[in-house]
């Protein structure tokens, strides 16, 4: 009983997005292949905590003294040392790059929900498809 082999085709719908300076591919939920890692957000998010620390300690006291030692604007300083309000569970899921696809720097930087539970409702599985507002609301795709 000898039988030729068969073929199996599976087909995934893949798309392909500029994330951190790469390209990566995204599955239909919004996760990239992987765990593609936004080297840029991670950065970001690095350089918040250790503003923060350095606030903390006393090597700085105010952000412009930080601002002025790093040669950037005190704006971007404050929008920045803003990224240590979100919750440990999504930092753990920026650095293993499980972030939704829609979560990316410049929309980060807008501004970030204080209450953590307000962070994970809008980054639940229930928020996939849409786009994820910093400040803790989901809207649907292709609201402004």
């Amino acid at each position: 009983m000898s039988e030729a082999p068969q073929t199996l085709t599976v087909v995934i719908p893949l798309k392909v997005k500029q994330r951190g300076g790469r390209k990566a591919m995204l599955t239909p939920g919004g996760m990239a292949l992987h765990g593609q890692q936004d080297i840029t957000l991670i950065k970001a998010v690095a350089r918040a905590f250790r503003w923060r620390r350095m606030l903390e300690t006393g090597r700085y006291s105010t952000i412009d003294e930080i601002a002025a030692a790093e040669k950037i604007n005190d704006s971007y300083v404050s929008r920045v040392l803003r990224l240590t309000l979100l919750a440990p569970d999504i930092v753990e899921a920026i650095l293993d790059g499980r972030q939704p696809e829609e979560m990316t720097l410049p929309g980060l930087l807008k501004g970030v929900a204080v209450e953590w539970a307000t962070q994970g409702a809008a980054m639940s599985s229930e928020s996939a498809g849409r786009n994820w507002d910093v400040r803790g609301t989901v809207a649907n795709a292709g609201r402004g």
